[in-house]
């Protein structure tokens, strides 16, 4: 038996679920496929990822209903920005003169939360986890995929948010070239005893960069880039000696810094796929550009990509069209490739 729906997305993360949200918006039938369990995706846990966000991708998530599901205690702003050079104590700095504030920050946990909190009751969407899809085909009139479930799907247009390593990208036969930057990046949170003022600072230290964005209260999300082996060193260092390590490489400025997460550690890897579309096909989020994996560039950059594909399937059904058709993802294309 074949089941019918007008978008199918592979992927719940923000990306996946926020798209699924806008498309609900239209009253189109979508199915996700996620392939982790439902107590990952309804109940995330933090990665030590803070992600700064741009005032255009909060008016997207106001749009989507996912940014009043955020505890105000979990939003924090940047006001104003430093960047050091060496141990400078000259810096390049930006405030706000228009705004009230640059961005906001928000844990990458609650924004998954949130993102799938705003579809969780949607009767537009559906949610199948723990599969993936096993096979599809990209026809001129509709997709067809199976699940590994046994669930087979007939839709419009299949949408890949699976990740900057994508498998759907693959197979749909999409190139994609890859950086490896040869570095890592640790990222934690850590308490200090004087005031950040809601400075983000950026410092960098010849070859390494420093990053210390500004959380509610005297914390602050730390963000080290640096080789490999170094920051594997800098992650076994016992807690003290970690704290006294960032302390000097911050020289101080905020006073005795103390960690207060777990340490993370990601490789500095980007991918940026050659084309964003194909048949009754769409990249989205890392899947399509693939940034800097703790910052977010990358989020924001997705999420103001994927609400104009939204835009041009709106045009597409208000014109009584396919919401697949070569002019709906050629002008996502176009839009994206900006």
């Amino acid at each position: 038996m074949q089941n019918y729906f007008d978008v199918l997305i592979i992927g719940a993360g923000p990306a996946g679920l926020s798209m699924a949200k806008g498309l609900s918006q239209l009253n189109l039938k979508v199915l996700i496929v996620e392939k982790n369990s439902k107590e990952s995706i309804e109940n995330p846990v933090p990665d030590g990822r803070d992600i700064a966000l741009t005032h255009l991708s909060k008016n997207i998530l106001s749009e989507l209903g996912a940014w009043e599901k955020f505890n105000q205690e979990d939003i924090s702003e940047i006001n104003e920005a430093k960047v050091f050079n060496g141990e400078s104590s000259y810096f390049l700095g930006f405030s706000t003169k228009i705004r009230d504030r640059l961005a906001y920050i928000i844990s990458n946990h609650h924004i998954r939360k949130a993102a799938y909190d705003t579809v969780k009751d949607d009767s537009n969407i559906t949610i199948i986890t723990d599969s993936v899809v096993d096979n599809f085909a990209l026809n001129d009139d509709r997709v067809e995929a199976k699940i590994s479930n046994g669930t087979e799907v007939v839709c419009k247009l299949l949408i890949a948010a699976d990740t900057r390593f994508s498998e759907t990208r693959k197979k749909v036969g999409i190139s994609a070239s890859m950086k490896d930057f040869g570095k890592s990046m640790l990222v934690c949170q850590m308490s200090h005893d004087l005031p950040h003022n809601n400075v983000a600072n950026e410092c960098f230290l010849y070859g390494n960069t420093l990053a210390v964005l500004p959380l509610n209260g005297n914390r602050s999300s730390v963000i080290l880039t640096a080789k490999p082996a170094e920051i594997k060193g800098v992650q076994a260092l016992p807690k003290k000696q970690f704290n006294e390590y960032i302390q000097n490489l911050f020289q101080h400025r905020y006073g005795k810094m103390i960690l207060d997460s777990e340490r993370f550690t990601y490789p500095l890897v980007a991918v940026y796929a050659h084309n964003f579309t194909a048949k009754r096909f769409a990249l989205i989020g890392d899947a399509a550009v693939g940034m800097h994996p703790v910052t977010a560039h990358g989020f924001n950059f997705g999420l103001k990509a994927q609400h104009s594909l939204i835009h041009e399937i709106k045009r597409a059904l208000n014109r009584k069209g396919d919401i697949a058709s070569e002019t709906v993802l050629r002008n996502y294309q176009k839009n994206h490739s900006k």
